[in-house]
């Protein structure tokens, strides 16, 4: 509920009301990729957890390096023409705070965090600034360096994996 009204605040704060339609859903996933991240240094913040910051940093750092690398190595021509489309930073970057906060702080903050990582990939496949695989693996590259880098806050965690679920307890 917390992570939402952040959020929520975040958004209404930064997108000005007299937009256009499609400005506007562009202008969103431009906030996103922002707020979404800040809102995960804002958790650690929160929940004084300076283990959780320097994971979110390592996950956050290693998604936007191999971004940019792949921007630079690939250079796939964007839907509207310009350069670099693949794969989409914005949609990593957003992906990122959203899968930090579901794997080290759970579901209730993972999953509006997700969808608004979702909204972030829509808003640029809307934009015409990408292509649906740009974004899957934006996606992708953000969900998987924290699936290396962050562990669970707290004593006791349920994880969904491949054919059941994970249970996992801290002494």
């Amino acid at each position: 509920m917390r992570l939402a009204l952040v959020m929520a605040l975040a958004a209404c704060l930064a997108t000005p009301a007299p937009v256009c339609a499609g400005d506007g859903v562009r202008h969103a996933g431009d906030v996103g990729q922002i707020a979404l991240p800040a809102v995960a240094v804002l958790a650690t913040a929160l929940h004084r957890d300076g283990e959780g910051g320097r994971e979110f940093a390592r996950a956050f750092l290693s998604t936007m390096a191999v971004v940019y690398g792949l921007k630079a190595t690939v250079d796939r021509r964007r839907p509207d023409g310009g350069l670099h489309s693949f794969p989409s930073g914005h949609t990593a970057s957003a992906a990122a705070g959203a899968a930090f906060l579901e794997r080290r702080y759970g579901w209730r903050d993972g999953i509006p965090a997700y969808a608004a990582a979702a909204f972030v990939g829509y808003s640029r496949v809307e934009a015409r600034r990408h292509f649906t695989s740009d974004v899957l693996v934006g996606g992708a590259l953000g969900i998987g360096a924290n699936v290396l880098f962050t562990k669970r806050h707290g004593r006791f965690a349920v994880t969904p994996v491949p054919g059941g679920v994970s249970v996992a307890f801290a002494w």
